[in-house]
């Protein structure tokens, strides 16, 4: 029996060893190689692990993009779960459908292509600002900021998960709702109360995702917001451009690698973990 499930588990775990662990293990090989002559030598120094985190461009650009990406996963969570809550108590069947397929349609868009299309709404002279000037404000200088980068995130992050979200509040017990007025507890201690903890994992899981996008997001820090400060992501391509330093990048994406693995351990203790 033990070997009957695990013939069955083969694909995924052939599927990971290729897809995961191999270049995960060369992505950390050649953090150890140096660069002589613009070309990689396969060598095992510390070098570039000495390099880079002994520089405070690295810190800061750590420190930045794990600001940025845990303030989009709580604004985002935020926002979303409103939605979510209205759509998975107040909607019926048939209406539940039709949102759930509007949420999805933005993924048939490259990212790409929408946060290029923001650049219209948020540049000086955009919708936004000339829309602004109608009521004699601005203009206000959204694009090339933070603002920027987080409208950014918000584009690739709200629909996933508010979906995420969704699906974990439709399949709740409502008689947990019904018992919960009976015993006096009005809407908002209900929500809290007896809706987030009953949710709990597919809101854990919803940020998680979230914070995992954004913290490697490329995309909304260069397009949206004007690539400075700089992030991780668009340091790595500033440091493969300068004299194809391909193993400091390795160490960089390293980090981030080792970062997103903590926290994703860490919020899936959190999310299973026993309620007192």
């Amino acid at each position: 029996m033990p070997w009957y499930g695990l013939s069955l588990s083969m694909p995924i775990l052939v599927w990971q060893l290729i897809f995961f662990v191999f270049p995960l293990a060369f992505l950390v090989a050649i953090s150890f190689w140096i660069v002589r002559n613009y070309r990689m030598v396969p060598t095992f120094e510390w070098l570039n692990w000495s390099y880079m985190l002994s520089r405070g461009f690295f810190w800061d650009a750590y420190l930045h993009t794990l600001g940025m990406a845990a303030g989009a996963t709580v604004l985002v969570s935020l926002v979303a779960f409103p939605c979510a809550y209205t759509i998975a108590f107040k909607f019926r069947e048939s209406l539940k459908q039709l949102i759930v397929l509007l949420l999805v349609t933005p993924f048939f868009t490259s990212y790409l292509v929408r946060t290029y299309s923001w650049q219209v709404f948020l540049s000086d002279n955009g919708i936004l600002n000339a829309a602004f000037g109608q009521f004699g404000l601005g203009p206000f200088p959204m694009l090339n900021s933070t603002f920027g980068t987080y409208v950014g995130y918000f584009t690739l992050c709200l629909p996933l998960v508010v979906l995420l979200q969704l699906f974990s509040l439709m399949y709740i017990d409502r008689s947990l709702i019904e018992a919960a007025h009976n015993l006096g507890c009005g809407r908002v201690r209900t929500v809290f109360q007896v809706v987030v903890p009953t949710a709990r994992i597919g809101i854990v899981v919803a940020a998680l995702f979230c914070f995992i996008l954004t913290f490697g997001d490329f995309v909304s820090p260069l397009y949206l917001g004007g690539g400075q400060p700089p992030t991780l992501s668009t340091l790595i391509t500033d440091t493969t451009k300068s004299g194809q330093q391909w193993p400091r990048a390795a160490v960089i994406a390293t980090m981030m690698i080792v970062t997103l693995l903590i926290t994703a351990f860490a919020s899936i203790s959190f999310a299973y973990r026993r309620r007192a």
